[in-house]
C-alpha cells in the first residue's frame, strides 16, 4: 500500500511539474512575442523618421558620403593609409551634430520613452572592376565602430535598419566603395514595458500555478490522511491482539495447571494459580475498557493513581511473565524495596510487560531488572541479551508504528505500538524513558518516574 501511494505521489508530482513547465513555456513564448511586437512598433516609428538620410538632413547625409569617399580616395592613393581609416570614421567631425539632430527627432516621436541609438559601420571595402577587392575592414557590429549616436553598448539594443551602399566617381577610374552600416536603438526600461503589457497574463499564470500546487498539496494530504485512517483501523485491531496476548497466555497456562491433580491437591499452589487467574481476568476487563487509550497521546491518558509498593508490583509482574514465558530467565536486582510510589498500577504494569515482551520478540534468553532511586526519580532498568538495536535507529523506537527492520524486512510481528505505548505512559507519569544498546549486545530500557 505504501509503495502504491509513493508511486501515485511520484506520478502526480511529475504531472504537476510538466503542467508548470508548460505554463512557463507559454509565458516565455508570449514574452518573446511581445518583445518582437514591441521592437516592430519601434522600427516602424523610427522608419518613418529615418526612411533615408535626406529626411534627417540632406546636407549632413551628403557630407557623410563625402567623408567615406575622401577616406577611400586617400587609401587608393596610399595603401598605408589603411590603419587610419577606422579611427577617422569613428572620430568624424559631424558625429556630434548628427547625434544631436537625430536625438531631437526621436524624442519628438517617442514622448513616453527614452531612446538611445547608435550608427555603426561594419564594412568598408574598396574594389576595382578589373582587380580583386581590397577589404579595409569587415567586422561584426560593434560599438567600437560607432559613427554617431549615444549608445554605450549594443547588448540591449536591436537593429532597426541595415544600410548597404556603393560609392563611385573616384579620381581613379574603375574604383568603387562598398559600405555597410547598421542603425541600433535601445529603449530604456523596455523590460518593464513588456512586463507591464503582460501583467494580466502573468497574474493569471501565477494564480493558476498556485491553484494547481494548492490542489496538489490538498490531494496529497487527503491521501496521506486516508492512509493514516486505514492505519488507525489496523492499529485498533492489532492493538487489541497485542494487549490481550499476555493475559490470555497466562490464563491458558493457569487453566492447564488447574486441571492437574497435583495442583488441585496442593491448596497453596492452587490458591496462587486462582489468584493469577483473578488478576488476569481483572486485567482483561481493564484492557477492554482502556484499549482505545493505547493510541492516545500522553496528554489524553487519564491515570487512576494509587499508592503502590513498587517492589511488590514488579515481583507480581515477573511472576505472571514467567508463566507466559517459562524459558526466559529473569534476574532481579531490587534496591530500595520499601519504596512506595503513587502511580497507575494497570498502565505501568502494561508498560513494563510491553518492554519484557519486546525483549523476548527480539531473541533474548536472559533479562535483568535493576531498580534505583536517585534525586526523586525511581528508575527501573530492563536489560536483555537480545539482538540489540542499531544506534541510528534508537531515536525512532518510540514513534508510533515504528519497528526495527533488518535489511528492509520486518522479521517480528506487530505494528510497533508497544514501545510507543510505554513512552506515552511514562510521559503521562511525568517521567522519562531511555534506551542504550549496541547491535548484537542486547538492549537496556530505563523507565524513570517521580517518587512524589
Amino acid at each position: 500500500m505504501k509503495q502504491k501511494i509513493n508511486l501515485l505521489i511520484a506520478f502526480a508530482t511529475m504531472a504537476l511539474v510538466v503542467l508548470c513547465a508548460i505554463q512557463v513555456y507559454l509565458v516565455k513564448t508570449t514574452y518573446d512575442y511581445k518583445v518582437e511586437q514591441f521592437r516592430t512598433e519601434v522600427k516602424e516609428k523610427i522608419g518613418a523618421i529615418t526612411n533615408n538620410y535626406t529626411e534627417l538632413d540632406s546636407s549632413l547625409f551628403f557630407r557623410k558620403e563625402i567623408i567615406y569617399k575622401n577616406l577611400a580616395q586617400k587609401f587608393i592613393n596610399d595603401k598605408s593609409y589603411r590603419e587610419q581609416i577606422k579611427s577617422e570614421l569613428t572620430g568624424n567631425e559631424y558625429r556630434n551634430v548628427l547625434t544631436k539632430h537625430l536625438r531631437q527627432k526621436l524624442r519628438k516621436e517617442f514622448k513616453d520613452n527614452e531612446i538611445e541609438f547608435a550608427f555603426v559601420v561594419n564594412k568598408f571595402i574598396v574594389f576595382e572592376n578589373t582587380a580583386k577587392s581590397d577589404t579595409i575592414f569587415s567586422e561584426k557590429p560593434s560599438i567600437k565602430n560607432l559613427v554617431y549616436g549615444d549608445l554605450a553598448s549594443l547588448d540591449d539594443a536591436f537593429i532597426v535598419r541595415n544600410y548597404v551602399g556603393t560609392t563611385g566617381g573616384f579620381k581613379n577610374p574603375g574604383y568603387r566603395l562598398l559600405t555597410e552600416d547598421c542603425f541600433y536603438v535601445s529603449v530604456k526600461n523596455w523590460e518593464q514595458i513588456i512586463l507591464g503589457r503582460m501583467a494580466a497574463l502573468l497574474v493569471l499564470s501565477i494564480i493558476s500555478i498556485l491553484v494547481l500546487v494548492t490542489l496538489f498539496v490538498i490531494a496529497i494530504k487527503a491521501l496521506i490522511k486516508q492512509k493514516k485512517v486505514s492505519d488507525v483501523k489496523t492499529d485498533f485491531i492489532n492493538n487489541i491482539t497485542h494487549e490481550l496476548k499476555t493475559p490470555l497466555t497466562t490464563l491458558s497456562v493457569s487453566t492447564k495447571m488447574l486441571a492437574r491433580e497435583d495442583i488441585q491437591q496442593n491448596q497453596e499452589t492452587f490458591r496462587k494459580v486462582i489468584d493469577t487467574v483473578e488478576r488476569q481476568n481483572v486485567r482483561l476487563q481493564h484492557i477492554i475498557d482502556q484499549v482505545m487509550s493505547n493510541s492516545l497521546g500522553f496528554e489524553n491518558i487519564e491515570l487512576q493513581k494509587e499508592k503502590v509498593r513498587i517492589t511488590d508490583l514488579l515481583q507480581t509482574i515477573i511472576k505472571d511473565f514467567k508463566l507466559a514465558f517459562p524459558n526466559v530467565i529473569i534476574f532481579e536486582e531490587f534496591n530500595f524495596s520499601d519504596t512506595v510510589i503513587t502511580l497507575d498500577k494497570f498502565h505501568l504494569t502494561t508498560a513494563i510487560n510491553n518492554v519484557l515482551e519486546n525483549a523476548v520478540k527480539y531473541g533474548c534468553q536472559n533479562i535483568t531488572l535493576v531498580t534505583s532511586n536517585n534525586d526523586g526519580m525511581f528508575s527501573i532498568s530492563i536489560k536483555d541479551d537480545g539482538i540489540g538495536i542499531p544506534k541510528a535507529k534508537q531515536h525512532l523506537l518510540f514513534e508510533k508504528f515504528y519497528r526495527v527492520e533488518q535489511g528492509n524486512v520486518h522479521n517480528t510481528k506487530g505494528l510497533g505500538l508497544g514501545l510507543y505505548y510505554v513512552d506515552q505512559i511514562i510521559k503521562a507519569h511525568k517521567g522519562s524513558i531511555k534506551v542504550a544498546s549496541d547491535l548484537g549486545k542486547g538492549a537496556s530500557f530505563t523507565l524513570s518516574i517521580p517518587t512524589v
